[in-house]
């Protein structure tokens, strides 16, 4: 499905002042994200908070523009993607194979990676963002936001009703997450009870953004993670926790990372294939599209500014001239090691790795962000797959290692080549998502495709230093010497624990194989149900539901429900178009406020080396917040959409 685009004046785009506004941005946000991702194992989008400051600044300065706008937060979204490479590369020191993050290697592995996540899903622009009818819904927000910018100074009713809606359902998500940040509330409300000698629960996060976000990827994917929520939660926990010590809470969390979060890896695996065959046919046609278009333009044709995607002889041909440096990083890794007899046959392996496994993993991520948007979408079970592929890989060339110091060396291989991996998968996640933007706007795509570039280029010099810093400062837990207050870079520590226990052979193949399984039969279902014409259920959103913790679906699966709620009384209304809009703007400013006051947090967490900076409350309070919270946010959020809909009814 084509979708026609906001009609916009041409004017400034990829201008030197979004340039380097963004890439100041990315600096900032990047620094905040690899901090924050190593202390509690979450990152924050940055898209939105970059184009809610770049209205704010240049504004003020003649001629700017909803497109140099849009510039600028794709610049600096490479920052909340950019920085998952932390999810990988710290394992290098866990290891022991680095000491610390040497500054060409480490810029390297991430601007690498990078880049071909920016140019593997050039192609796919036409077949996910054009002619797809996935949400989007972290691109729609940020083209919501932008369009409500550009045009509330025209004082059109309807826009002055949705800049309304947008800030201020920005200001109550802001306050409440302040709240929670300052412990006055809990930012989880969750039950843990015995089932048997097992243990299960219900946990649901108290985040306004989930919530928006579940407004605006709908209902077939809300109910299909509520039924991969279900399904680990509810039926595998209280089977595999049976006969288990412990708590319920630290009996359940135990066997979800143990043993669950396999089982959801093995799913997405397999929808992530049974997609990438679904469409492999679109894709093929948008790589088709994609040259065609190209030639047409050396031909001398013209082509609309919105179709004008980067050249694809320069897709193709950056993404061959990269393999010389990804080919020289891997020599580098290799020479004077235990591995390198083998030098020639391991360079040759990794790169044809790189590029088939790379365009896939571009293909389904890209996939996914428009299925759930880039935040929720779980790269860090890319990452997982990823290292299982990539050390089996190893094995499939060398077999298995012989000594300690050789699967030693055989891991560090395995995650740098992940961390490659892992780059090309966050990227293209990302990219996607900003073309969706790029196409709601009337963006140029080259433009913004090269904007996502000068991104990656300024995100990889910042995160070696930051790294450097924290492992020298209070290091990484496991690691000899580091302090009490060492970061614990909690999915860095499990990818290096699949690489040495698919290299020493312990890995848990069994709930990745029952996974496996368990999705042929997802995607069977979900096949009956498009030809009975009833409710789709997306595979992957089932793998995704099983996968991520109950506490990030389950805020996902409501806003789902909400968002049908109110969308069915705004087709009932006879400005029905509108109504459905300023839906949407409340589901944004819900994500705009929690986001900015996610980068606030990050930047007071790094300063003040605290994981809880802001907090007013003492233990004695703790176990009231939750259920503070909870109140708090059910009244903020009916009253959130009690108002949007008297915006509606006011507005003629």
């Amino acid at each position: 499905m084509t979708e026609t685009t906001t009609p916009t004046s041409r004017g400034r785009e990829l201008t030197i002042r979004a340039i380097l506004l963004g890439g100041l941005l990315t600096l900032m946000f990047t620094a905040a994200n690899v901090y924050l991702g190593l202390k509690v194992g979450l990152t924050f989008a940055t898209s939105i908070p970059a184009a809610v400051i770049s209205m704010a600044l240049l504004r003020y300065m003649a001629g700017s523009t909803i497109l140099e706008n849009n510039i600028v937060q794709t610049i600096a979204s490479a920052a909340g993607t950019l920085a998952a490479i932390i999810f990988v590369l710290p394992g290098l020191v866990m290891v022991g194979y680095w000491q610390g993050f040497p500054m060409l290697e480490t810029t390297a592995i991430t601007m690498l990676g990078g880049i071909l996540g920016v140019l593997f899903s050039v192609p796919l622009r036409r077949a996910l963002v054009v002619d797809s009818d996935l949400p989007y819904p972290e691109g729609r927000a940020a083209a919501e936001v932008l369009q409500v910018g550009a045009a509330s100074a025209e004082g059109a009713e309807e826009n002055r009703a949705g800049l309304s809606a947008l800030l201020w359902n920005s200001i109550v998500a802001a306050v409440f997450t302040l709240m929670t940040q300052m412990k006055l509330a809990g930012a989880e409300v969750a039950r843990w009870f015995a089932v048997g000698s097992g243990a299960t629960g219900i946990a649901g996060g108290l985040a306004f953004a989930l919530f928006g976000v579940g407004h605006l990827v709908g209902l077939s994917v809300g109910m299909a993670q509520l039924v991969g929520m279900v399904t680990g939660w509810w039926v595998l926990l209280p089977i595999l926790t049976q006969g288990g010590s412990g708590d319920a809470e630290t009996l359940a969390n135990t066997v979800f990372r143990a043993d669950v979060r396999f089982f959801g890896a093995g799913v997405i695996a397999v929808a992530a294939i049974w997609t990438l065959i679904k469409i492999a046919g679109p894709v093929l046609g948008g790589i088709r599209s994609a040259m065609a278009a190209s030639r047409a333009r050396e031909g001398g044709a013209v082509l609309a500014i919105e179709e004008q995607d980067m050249s694809i002889k320069w897709v193709f041909g950056g993404s061959l001239a990269l393999m010389l440096p990804i080919g020289w990083l891997l020599w580098t890794v290799l020479a004077g090691g235990p591995l390198a007899g083998s030098s020639m046959i391991l360079i040759a392996g990794a790169i044809l790795f790189i590029i088939i496994v790379g365009l896939m993993i571009a293909s389904v991520t890209g996939y996914m962000a428009g299925l759930i948007g880039a935040s929720n979408s779980p790269v860090s079970g890319i990452g997982i797959l990823a290292i299982i592929a990539s050390s089996l890989l190893l094995l499939g060339l060398l077999g298995r290692g012989g000594g300690e110091e050789e699967i030693a060396a055989m891991v560090a291989y395995a995650l740098i080549v992940t961390g490659l991996v892992f780059g090309i998968a966050t990227i293209s996640n990302d990219n996607l998502q900003d073309l969706k933007t790029g196409q709601l706007v009337g963006a140029t795509p080259w433009k913004q495709q090269v904007a996502l570039i000068i991104g990656v280029i300024f995100g990889s010099l910042v995160v070696p230093p930051v790294l450097n810093v924290l492992n020298e400062t209070v290091g990484f837990v496991g690691v000899p010497g580091a302090g009490p207050e060492a970061l614990a870079a909690p999915q860095a520590g499990l990818i290096s624990s699949l690489a040495k226990g698919v290299l020493g052979g312990d890995l848990n193949w069994t709930m990745l194989g029952l996974g496996v399984l368990a999705g042929i039969g997802f995607i069977i279902v979900d096949a009956l149900l498009g030809r009975a014409g009833k409710l789709r259920l997306p595979p992957l959103a089932i793998g995704i539901g099983i996968y991520l913790p109950m506490a990030v679906i389950l805020p996902v699966v409501i806003g789902a429900v909400g968002g049908w709620f109110y969308d069915r009384w705004a087709a009932k209304r006879p400005n029905a178009s509108f109504a459905h809009r300023m839906g949407v703007l409340t589901a944004t400013g819900m994500i705009v406020g929690e986001s900015l006051l996610g980068v606030f947090y990050a930047g007071t967490v790094y300063v003040t080396d605290n994981d809880a900076p802001l907090a007013v409350t003492g233990e004695g309070y703790a176990p009231y917040a939750p259920w503070v919270g909870l109140i708090l946010f059910v009244v903020l959020v009916w009253a959130s959409y009690r108002r949007t809909r008297r915006l509606v009814v006011a507005t003629p």
